[in-house]
């Protein structure tokens, strides 16, 4: 099933590589003054712009496969200017078989050094005028994202600050950290520490669409002290962190948006307490975040604004990644709720 974007990229190149052949129809009857243009010419021209679609969508899997799209300048043009030259070649040659077959091939004049270079320059500038307008509509794409992505992370940060740093949840944080003062003030400097790294991380406006994994487990470890004060031994707390996962780039604050939706929503609601448990795994191109917690989800239901924080990470991902990202939460048969996010390697 294509995608919009693919669908419109084939409707783009049918119809622009039909209407390169139309426009050579049309140059080729005034050239020759108004003449009736032969069948065989006919069937050459359709022939060259079925061959120039086609070598023009294998240059577009390989800028995509080799990933020449977020390069600079100086790292582009070479590479855009070698793969035109090169296409243009095969392009001058690739023709000539087409014409043998309908009897247009002219030996005397095909092989001549500045009929070559002459065919070679032509198509090469006409895959570069392809390759031009491929970046600038890719480009102009890429800011159109951002700045959605700008305008969604703004409005996502301020829902946070009120789904996840609550007065309610600063009013226990700091009645915990009162209790301790006394009791054990080490402990309570420590609390502290991570209230405030909680804060910052969460009040500093952040202008990235992306953070780095390790420093977005720091305030999920934070968090989870934090709460492991009010909560004492009813929250537990598992990790198993595959070290390939530092590699990986994910959205600000949307790791402990889970985690925390997991404590109020699932630990919170049972008497004896339970576990927080979080997994990462990568596979290839991909990390899998899995985060359980002791509880039941009930699909849909959001009393005291539950559904805010699944909402807005589904928001991000699909703004993020597109389609390669997926999102899901159940219950599963051992009483736990699974929350797993899966997100490709991506950079700023």
């Amino acid at each position: 099933m294509l995608s919009n974007k693919q669908r419109l990229y084939w409707a783009l190149q049918i119809g622009g590589w039909a209407f390169y052949v139309i426009v050579q129809v049309v140059t080729t009857i005034l050239a020759s003054g108004g003449q009736r243009i032969s069948s065989q010419r006919l069937i050459f021209l359709i022939c060259e712009g079925i061959l120039c679609l086609i070598l023009t969508s294998v240059l577009r899997y390989s800028i995509n496969k080799w990933k020449w799209l977020p390069m600079g300048l100086m790292l582009l043009i070479p590479r855009v200017i070698l793969g035109v030259f090169i296409l243009g070649l095969f392009m001058y040659f690739a023709r000539i078989p087409v014409s043998i077959s309908l009897n247009l091939f002219n030996p005397d004049s095909a092989f001549l050094p500045e009929k070559i270079v002459t065919g070679i320059l032509y198509y090469a500038l006409i895959f570069f005028l392809w390759s031009v307008m491929y970046f600038v509509y890719n480009y102009f794409e890429s800011y159109n994202k951002s700045l959605k992505l700008e305008a969604s992370v703004k409005e996502i940060e301020l829902n946070n600050l009120k789904s996840q740093l609550n007065p309610h949840f600063i009013f226990n944080a700091l009645n915990s950290i009162r209790a301790l003062v006394d009791e054990n003030p080490s402990k309570a400097k420590l609390a502290i520490n991570q209230l405030s790294s909680i804060l910052r991380n969460s009040l500093v406006k952040e202008k990235r669409g992306l953070t780095q994994f390790d420093d977005e487990l720091k305030i999920v470890r934070d968090y989870l002290g934090l709460e492991s004060i009010r909560f004492e031994e009813r929250l537990k707390t598992e990790f198993e962190i595959a070290p390939e996962s530092n590699e990986f780039m994910v959205p600000p604050l949307m790791i402990q948006t889970l985690v925390e939706n997991g404590i109020k929503h699932g630990i919170s609601k049972l008497t004896e307490g339970g576990l927080i448990h979080m997994k990462t795994e990568v596979d290839k191109n991909y990390l899998k975040i899995q985060i359980r917690n002791s509880g039941q989800y009930v699909n849909g239901a959001k009393s005291h604004g539950g559904g805010l924080g699944i909402e807005n990470t589904i928001q991000r991902l699909k703004l993020i990644y597109g389609n390669e990202a997926s999102f899901r939460i159940l219950t599963e048969k051992n009483g736990f709720v699974l929350t797993e996010i899966v997100i490709p390697h991506h950079t700023i």
